[in-house]
């Protein structure tokens, strides 16, 4: 006898995969998003115009055109207080444009430099100054009564007395015309008591006097 077997189920089976649900079903892992980077800060509309005019700066420096520098360096300065780290180094350039830009004062050299040097000092009262610069004429040409008078004026008036007569003295005796000069200058009436000084105006000179005197190219504030 032939061995049927038994006709197959047409429903599903009972072990077929079944839909999971939805919550037990596991997440894929997914990676920490990254923090974007700091933006940075926005220029302000006026820093490119600050950039500029100091930009313009630095190419008058590099001309030497120290004023002009100045004045653009300045300009930045005043009108973009705002720009804190350009004022920085535009302050640093106006230092060095300042200086270059200052006159340097070079010491005289000839004999006629320092007599004007002198004739300035005395008409700033600045006496130790005068007598500094006389004292080098002194030296280089002993017989320069011009010098001599004027050491007499710069010792009269820090009240030295006996070496303002001694200059004096000698400022006549090499030119006679001194004496009339000393009789009204005002820069040395604090010797009019002084009998060594009236001496000196009322003592006839001991040479005769010069053929032709000394030129005086400059004069004491009070012989003006």
């Amino acid at each position: 006898m032939t061995k049927r077997l038994a006709p197959k189920s047409k429903g599903r089976s009972t072990q077929a995969a079944r839909p999971q649900n939805s919550s037990n079903r596991a997440e894929p892992s997914r990676a920490p998003a990254s923090a974007p980077p700091p933006a940075s800060p926005p220029r302000r509309s006026t820093y490119f115009e600050a950039v500029a005019l100091y930009e313009r700066g630095l190419e008058a420096i590099q001309r030497h055109d120290y004023r002009q520098a100045i004045d653009q360096l300045e300009s930045v300065l005043r009108l973009y207080p705002e720009e804190k780290e350009l004022q920085e180094r535009v302050r640093l350039y106006l230092n060095i444009c300042r200086r270059q830009a200052t006159p340097r004062e070079t010491a005289p050299q000839t004999i006629d430099e320092r007599l004007y040097a002198s004739t300035l000092a005395i008409n700033g009262g600045k006496y130790d100054e005068a007598i500094s610069h006389l004292r080098l004429v002194r030296d280089e040409d002993p017989d320069n009564d011009h010098a001599l008078y004027m050491l007499a004026v710069a010792h009269t008036q820090r009240g030295e007395h006996t070496e303002a007569i001694t200059h004096l003295e000698r400022a006549i005796a090499l030119n006679p015309e001194n004496r009339a000069l000393a009789r009204r200058d005002p820069d040395l009436e604090p010797l009019r008591e002084d009998e060594a000084f009236r001496s000196a105006l009322d003592t006839p000179p001991s040479q005769p006097p010069r053929m032709e005197p000394r030129r005086r190219p400059f004069r004491s504030r009070s012989a003006r």
